[in-house]
Parts: structure tokens; sequence; C-alpha cells
């Protein structure tokens, strides 16, 4: 007979120091190969650099597979915290959430842009090392200090030396092989790496040496004197321009009304015939999954465009240009500079910052705008090239359209269509209760968003045949607002009329909308599941509170932030408290629901795809069988008595927003 763990006191089990790290790795960095916390060793060298402190960054790629980091900046203080009272080298290596990168309410602090957020960083990168060792140029002294074990064992920081005015960090780094897939940092991902940051440090020196067998080094350094255009020329190679490259800076000053000193963006952009690449990059962290940055970049090129084109009459009656006829062929390096960027995760792929849209089409439309009527060829080029893509997608979502004229039912007279027929960029909403609905209207795209507002709760169809489902009116104008009939899961139904490529469910953030989300997902699970199959049904996740942020100066004006629940406005406060502001001057409301937001904040915070929220609905795979259990004991009606022994069971693990 098996025996049962005991659940008890002693079954908690509390991680300190780096331990968290080594326990799941993977929430703090990537595990493929050692690249990533190599990175993060290199970031802070190249934030030296950002900050005008480093001209050199020197790597070394050692046979053994260690990594030595070197630059000649300020070097890190070896000095006692005044709180800690231990060496402050010695906490950036061993404490999480401990760095010189969270006072950032000033463009003065020691890290005014960096890609540094949580102070985890080099922390990191000791608890994935079996060694770590670190020597530390200030102040004319030369001091060093080794850490093993994962940061577990910490040696003595010692005096080795004087160097005069030198200064900077040597960082070698031993990564654990046992905690990646791959033993070695990948040379040619090193390389990119390295040679972002010289197009990205202008005058800043940047040189890789990697050690072969037979104990010579290969050496290779980077330097572009022409910056990001010329970047972006290497990177299209022999790609045929349509017209010459536009490369720009833009950075607010200290009266600007919006933004902090520093804030802004430098970019290169061009048109090609054949696809090219584009890089984006944050406080010189690269940004391979993009954000809100590139949405801005793309929505400030677009405006500028579609207002040359407008002011000389060369759109053809009857075509509307969209955001992708215009940037579909556009390559890009952006390199944005965000005073506080908040990313998507440690690993930093993805720039979230809702700031960040704003920030960067503010700064690329008036000037990319006036450098197009400067050059007039270039502009014509650009905009015949937008124009014929406009022409190409009218003409294929005609040809859609055709297919499906024939018995089309009539669509429900409350549904707000949108204007586009093209099925990969049209969503629809599906909206709870009509002054939500109303709020929706105005805050979407009415190009490509259509709205479907629904009166009451859904019908529970978990056990109502298909052939009477279109006797509920919510459920027979969802249907025939889609173009799909009703199917079983083992059904292959045709989807050629279905009219919108995504279907956001969008409901209050409390208990009843969480029901009428589950009333919806079990009509789409159980009665529309080739929808959920192919990626169409997701949830809108609407935020809970409004947080008003006052003005501090004329660097850092007021802002809205918004948090999706308690934690998240909790983690929100932590942070603003460590920006310098006081924590009774934040104001936070309380949305009731979606009607009590202005379509400006639900354009935003739901609406908008480059600063929304919305959750894709997947199929979790070989869960089929635990996912029907769940709908048959949740939603069946025979099951009352087993749904109650379940919520007396799992009803403690509920935090209900009543």
């Amino acid at each position: 007979m098996a025996v049962t763990p005991t659940y008890d006191e002693s079954s908690f089990r509390v991680l300190k120091g780096l331990e968290p790290v080594r326990e799941r790795p993977g929430m703090y960095t990537r595990t493929d190969s050692p690249a990533h916390i190599i990175q993060e060793v290199i970031d802070n060298s190249a934030d030296e650099a950002l900050g005008g402190h480093a001209k050199n960054l020197h790597v070394l790629l050692h046979l053994d597979g260690s990594i030595t980091v070197t630059d000649d900046g300020r070097g890190i203080p070896v000095g006692l915290h005044p709180d800690e009272k231990i060496p402050v080298v010695v906490l950036a290596f061993t404490r999480l959430h401990a760095g010189g990168k969270f006072d950032k309410s000033t463009g003065n602090s020691a890290y005014a842009f960096s890609g540094g957020l949580h102070g985890v960083g080099v922390a990191v990168t000791n608890a994935l090392s079996t060694r770590v060792s670190v020597e530390v140029r200030r102040e004319g002294k030369i001091w060093a200090i080794e850490f093993s074990g994962g940061g577990e064992s910490v040696g003595a920081l010692t005096e080795v030396g004087s160097c005069g005015r030198q200064s900077g960090t040597r960082v070698r780094v031993w990564p654990d092989p046992k905690y990646f897939d791959a033993p070695k940092v990948p040379p040619a991902e090193l390389e990119r790496l390295l040679r972002s940051k010289a197009v990205l440090l202008p005058g800043v020196k940047v040189r890789l040496d990697i050690e072969q067998a037979d104990g010579s080094i290969q050496t290779k350094t980077w330097s572009y004197p022409s910056g990001l255009a010329g970047y972006l020329a290497e990177l299209a190679g022999n790609a045929e321009a349509v017209a010459p490259l536009y490369a720009a800076e833009k950075y607010a000053d200290a009266d600007h009304a919006d933004f902090a000193a520093g804030e802004g963006a430098a970019w290169a952009i061009g048109w090609h015939i054949d696809a090219v690449a584009s890089e984006s990059y944050v406080n010189l962290i690269p940004t391979v999954a993009g954000g809100t940055h590139e949405s801005g970049l793309r929505a400030g090129a677009f405006e500028a465009v579609k207002s040359f084109i407008e002011h000389r009459a060369l759109l053809p009656r009857g075509v509307k240009l969209q955001q992708d006829d215009v940037c579909s062929r556009m390559a890009f390096v952006l390199s944005a500079r965000i005073l506080d960027p908040q990313f998507q995760g440690q690993v930093k792929e993805k720039l979230n910052s809702r700031e960040a849209v704003k920030l960067v089409s503010s700064m690329i439309r008036d000037p990319f705008e006036i450098w197009l009527n400067q050059h007039v060829e270039a502009g014509k080029a650009i905009a015949d090239i937008s124009i014929k893509q406009a022409l190409a997608r009218q003409k294929n979502a005609q040809k859609v359209e055709k297919k499906k004229q024939s018995g089309v039912a009539v669509l429900p007279g409350k549904l707000s269509d949108c204007e586009s027929t093209d099925i990969a960029e049209n969503e629809l909403f599906l909206v709870e209760g009509d002054s939500a609905g109303g709020s929706a209207k105005m805050a979407r795209n009415k190009e490509t968003q259509a709205i479907l507002p629904l009166r009451g709760k859904v019908l529970n169809s978990w056990e109502v045949e298909a052939g009477r489902l279109f006797a509920n009116n919510e459920i027979h104008d969802i249907a025939v607002a889609l173009g799909v009939d009703p199917h079983g899961p083992a059904d292959s139904p045709d989807l050629s009329g279905l009219r919108y490529g995504k279907l956001i469910i969008m409901s209050d953030a409390d208990v009843d909308g969480a029901h009428i989300q589950t009333l919806l997902l079990t009509l789409f699970y159980r009665h529309f599941p080739a929808l959920i199959r192919h990626g169409h049904i997701h949830i809108a996740q609407p935020p809970l509170y409004r947080i008003d942020v006052p003005a501090s100066g004329k660097k850092r004006p007021a802002r809205r932030l918004y948090a999706l629940d308690e934690g998240e406005l909790v983690a929100i406060k932590d942070r603003l408290i460590k920006e310098g502001i006081r924590a009774e001057a934040v104001e936070v409301g309380r949305f009731k629901g979606l009607g009590e937001m202005n379509p400006d904040q639900l354009r935003e915070t739901a609406m908008a795809p480059a600063t929304r929220r919305v959750l894709p609905v997947v199929d979790a795979p070989g869960a089929d069988e635990i996912t029907l259990k769940l709908f048959n004991l949740l939603m069946g009606k025979g099951e009352a008595s087993s749904r109650r022994a379940w919520m007396e069971l799992n009803g403690h693990l509920v935090e209900a927003d009543l």
C-alpha cells in the first residue's frame, strides 16, 4: 500500500539566496545555452558605455568554455553598502533584486537609461556558474574576488595592486553545464550581440577574441562609422532598395511635456523589393520578439507616409491605406531609450511599456514626414509600393467575399461590423453588456474591429443538441456573425465562411465576468471546437485598477498606469516608491466593470493590439480527457453533488473578486 506523504508545516520549503535560480533556471534565463547569462555581463559593460563611462568592450572566449568580459568603465563599487554592510560588488553577484538601476526617477541616476530592471542579472550568471572571478579597477586600486559553487561560496575581497588612473571591470565566468542544453556559448550568437553593441554605441570599440586549439587567438572587431544606416545596409545585403535609407534620431529635452529628458529613439528604415530582417533594441538590449517600441515605429512611419500620400493626392479612388500596406516591406533598425522599460520576462525579449508606442511614434513621425517632402522621389517610390500592396490586399479580399455571397444569413442588427474583409486582421469582440458595448464601439478601430454586445448571460450549451442551439438568440447571433456552423470535435468543418481571424471575449474582471467567459468557452469547446483548434479564440484581460501617478518635476510628467489584479498593483506601487514617488501621492481607482472605462482607457488596455493584453485559448496537448471531465463536472446538469464536493475541496484556493 502506497504511503501518502504528509502535508504539514514541514512541507513548506523556503528558497534562500540564489537557490530559486538554481531550482528553476528557466524562470530567470534561457537554458538552451549559457549565451544569456553571458549577455547579462556584457549588458552591464554596455550600460557603462551608454552612460559615456567606457570606450572599450572586450570579450574573450576561452578554450575551456569560460568567458571573460572586460570594460574600461567606472568599475563596480567595492565599498560597503550603507544598509547591508556588505561590499557592493558582493551584493551585485549574490543577491537577487539588488542593483544600480532601480532609481530612475530622473535622468541623472547611476544608470538613467539601461535594460536592468529587477537587479537579478549577474546574480543569475553567478548562480548558474561553477565559478565567477571578478577584478575591479577603481580609484587607483585593483580589487579581486572569487565566487564558486553557484555563488554559495564567496571569497575574500582583496586589494591586489594599483592601477593609477585606470578603471574598469573584468568578469570571468565558468558556466555550469548541468543547467544548459549545450555547455558552450554559440560563437555566432555572441558575434551578433557584440556587433549590435558596436552599432548602437558610436565611438565604442568592441572586440571578440576566441582561443584556438593551437594556442592562437582569432580576433574580430566591430566599428560602424555610419551607425544604424550602415548596419541596416549590411543586413539588406544585395536586396533591391525602393528608396534610399532614412536614418535619424530624436530625444526629448528637459522641457518636454510628455517624456523625460533623454527618452527617445534612433532609427534607420528602408523599403526593399525582397524581405529584409529588422532588429530592435531598448537601452541596448536586443528585443528579438519586438514589442511596443516597434509598434510605435510602424505607427509613426505609417502616419508620415499616409500624410505624404494624401497631400499629393496619390491614392486611387476607393483605396484605403492600412499600416501593413506601408510597413510590410519596411526594414528597420531601431534603438529606443526609455527611462523605465517594462519587459515581458527576465529574458527581456519583448518590450511591454505602453508609453513606448507614443514615445517612438511621436519622435519619428514629423522628422520622417519632413524627410519625405525633402526627398520627393524617394517619397513617391515608398508611396507607390505601399499603394500596390493596398490594391493587392483589396483584390484578395474581394475574392474571398465572392465565395461568401451565396446563402449568407442576415447579420445581427446589434453587430457593429468592421469595414475590412481581410480575415487575417479582422477581430470580433464579444462584449458583456450594452454600456460596455457602447464604449467598445467608440474605442474600436472601425477598419478591422467588430463589436457584438451580449445582453445577459449566454445559455449553458454543454448538453444542448446542435440542432436546438439557434433557439437561443445570443448563440444564434454569435454563429451568424462568425459565419461558421456548429460542429463536433471529430468533424472537419468548412471554415471558408469565417468572417474574423480573432474572436475576443471581453468581460468584466469580476465573478460575473468570469462566469460569462466560462459559458462562452463552453459554447466554443462543445459546438465550435475547430475555432479553438486553429487559434481563433482569445480572452481580453482588462485591468482591475487604474493608478494615477503625479508629475515629479519637468523630467517625469504625470502618468496613468493599469494593474491587472491585486498582485500587479502591489508590484507597481513598489516600483513607484523605488522611483522616489511618495505612496500617498499615488491615486488608485478600481474599475467596477468595462462600462466604467472611457473609450480611451478601453482602447489602450483591452483593444489596441500594441498595448492590450489578450490570452489565446489553446488545446493543451494530451489533456483532452481531463478537459472533457472537468467541463462535464462544472457544466453538466446531473453533476450537482459532484460539483458541490469539488467546491468544498477546492474552494479555499479561489481569490474571488466579489
